[in-house]
């Protein structure tokens, strides 16, 4: 054997040997129950999406899916924690709007959201929706724009949070529309309802899972929603690109990741899985029920869809001026 072929020999002998770990990784994984982690305390609505789909996930898999809540700090806290975590796709982190808002509103992040996580699917979407105290004389929303423009500065509208995706949806509609409505932060979209519903703020742009109840009891007004069809769960409330107002477009939404070099085979399994249990009709019912539109995707089109997002709310925390450092 010539030198050349020698080394030829010796480079794919290399490959080979490189390769089969990762091979044979993928072919038995996952052997070990997986950690599905949640950036907010348990009972809301990103906990609530990751229990339904955890739950079909271990089914899938055939290893148990524990969510492991760890709020803190708008998920940054959770977010860092999956970032450093192993790639091995055993650790997983359902992210959300908040991520990339966060990318802007924090200014000393130690990870980088596009760069530190691997794209494994988009899991559902959940419209906000503009709702009111029922004594605010508004029954639309061109009358509620033509009612703000004609108090600037004095009508109130709450969110779960400063820098929240409640909170930043309010501040694109001041941008779109030109009125000034003031923003009271609160700690929790539960705080906020309560005074709202009270009278102490009379506006709110809040997720439809929360106020749905409220608004079907009739202590909510709702005027629209904010995504660009009609939500199934309330086929009744317009969209606001009826209402006039395309550029208020906003869906919270809720997306599988897993620390960044993941091997692609493993993404490509759990990807797989995922598709198969958000296309189960049991599953779609689960959704429905908490506002929430199941849409999977691929891992590109989630690494899109995440860019997109990151630019679009970079504009809005800029304009609105909000930080959390």
């Amino acid at each position: 054997m010539n030198r050349r072929s020698l080394l030829l020999s010796s480079l794919i002998c290399a490959a080979t040997l490189a390769a089969a770990p990762v091979e044979s990784w993928a072919q038995t994984y996952p052997s070990k129950p997986l950690r599905l982690v949640v950036g907010y305390a348990p009972g809301g609505s990103t906990d609530q999406v990751a229990r339904i789909l955890g739950q079909k996930l271990s089914e899938e898999l055939g290893q148990p899916v524990v969510v492991d809540n760890k709020p803190g700090a708008g998920a940054t806290v959770a977010s860092e924690f999956v970032a450093r975590s192993a790639p091995d796709g055993y650790t997983l982190f359902m992210s959300t709007i908040a991520n990339t808002i966060n990318t802007t509103l924090y200014k000393r992040l130690t990870f980088d959201f596009e760069r530190d996580f691997a794209p494994i699917s988009l899991v559902a979407t959940v419209p906000n929706v503009l709702v009111l105290n029922p004594n605010v004389p508004a029954k639309t929303v061109k009358e509620f724009i033509a009612l703000a423009k004609s108090k600037p500065g004095e009508i109130f509208f709450g969110s779960s949070g400063s820098g929240s995706s409640v909170h930043l949806t309010g501040e694109l509609f001041n941008m779109v529309t030109g009125v000034k409505l003031t923003h009271v932060p609160y700690k929790g979209s539960g705080p906020a309802t309560v005074d709202l519903i009270s009278g102490q703020i009379q506006a709110m742009f809040d997720n439809l899972s929360t106020s749905l109840p409220f608004i079907k009891s009739g202590k909510l007004r709702a005027l629209a929603v904010t995504s660009a069809k009609r939500s199934p769960a309330a086929p009744d409330i317009p969209t606001m690109a009826e209402e006039g107002l395309p550029e208020c477009e906003v869906l919270s939404w809720f997306a599988l990741v897993a620390p960044a070099k993941t091997p692609q085979p493993i993404i490509d399994r759990l990807n797989a899985a995922t598709v198969k249990a958000l296309n189960d009709p049991a599953i779609r019912q689960q959704f429905s029920a908490l506002g929430a539109d199941p849409v999977p995707s691929s891992p590109a089109e989630l690494a899109t869809f995440i860019s997109s997002e990151t630019a679009k709310w970079a504009k809005v925390v800029q304009a609105s001026g909000a930080t959390n450092d």
